[in-house]
């Protein structure tokens, strides 16, 4: 057994999802058809790409605590030229914050609770219990890994891990809003209609009504998106109330629930051509 391997089962033992990484980082294509990365690496989970196989096959989306699938069949062959392990934090209720280098640790000890601290090749990763949406370049050398990601393991490390922060957090929102309100604009009403909203406070309730949704949703998110942002738009979208700032609470709502960037621009745009906006 490899030492890959073994180090694999120990983890999926203690109920962390793993996975086999190639040299660069890059997850192994999990079934025949897909080896060597042959059908472009893109993930099936109800975003069919040009892997059509019949479960989930690659990256994060395959990580697994099954000892059976770890250990037999074409993953078995993955370990033996395998360049090191990799887990998907959130599978395992955890968020990794991927520290590049001495400025980021610097400022991740003067603004971050201390956690369990594990070494890397240029920094360091934070580990809090806790999981949230993964976000790159959150800050200069600072990603969030969580959920729909995998991190390289590196070991247990030192320390006692904390509880995942608001300050984490709210690094991802800065980031994730900034990316999608880029572009998005809302027209007023042709010939500057007067808006008929009775106050403020109507639209901030619509607008709250609006996150409970997409935040409650149980199945079918696409859809309950774009339904929801349907709905905004048809009720707010001709008068020119609605501000970047409220489509930044739309779209994070969204993404909380998984939804990518694009899904929600997508979602949004299509709702915009529906109404004729």
């Amino acid at each position: 057994m490899s030492e890959h391997l073994r180090t694999a089962l120990d983890l999926a033992a203690s109920q962390v999802p793993v996975l086999p990484l190639r040299v660069g980082k890059v997850p192994f294509g999990n079934c025949r058809r897909c080896q060597d990365n042959a059908c472009g690496g893109r993930p099936n989970m109800k975003n069919p790409g040009p892997c059509n196989c019949p479960g989930p096959c690659h990256g994060w989306a395959a990580a697994t605590t099954d000892p059976d699938v770890i250990s037999s069949g074409i993953w078995r062959r993955a370990w033996l030229c395998a360049s090191a392990v990799a887990y998907h934090p959130g599978g395992a209720g955890l968020t990794v914050v991927d520290l590049d280098n001495a400025d980021a640790i610097t400022w991740a000890h003067e603004n971050l609770p201390t956690t369990q601290t594990v070494p890397t090749t240029r920094g360091e990763h934070w580990l809090y219990l806790g999981r949230m949406q993964s976000a790159n370049a959150v800050r200069p050398g600072v990603d969030i890994k969580s959920t729909m990601a995998y991190a390289r393991w590196r070991g247990f490390g030192t320390g006692t891990m904390a509880y995942l922060p608001d300050a984490v957090r709210a690094l991802a929102v800065k980031k994730l809003t900034a990316v999608r309100t880029t572009g998005i604009t809302v027209p007023a009403l042709a010939g500057g209609g007067e808006c008929p909203h009775r106050t403020p406070a109507y639209l901030d309730r619509g607008i709250a009504m609006a996150e409970q949704r997409i935040t409650e949703a149980r199945e079918a998110v696409h859809a309950t998106v774009y339904r929801t942002f349907l709905a905004v738009l048809s009720k707010h979208g001709r008068c020119g109330c609605l501000t970047e700032a409220h489509t930044a609470r739309l779209f994070t709502a969204a993404q909380a629930k998984g939804e990518s960037a694009r899904h929600c621009t997508d979602a949004w745009t299509n709702a915009l051509t529906r109404l004729g906006l």
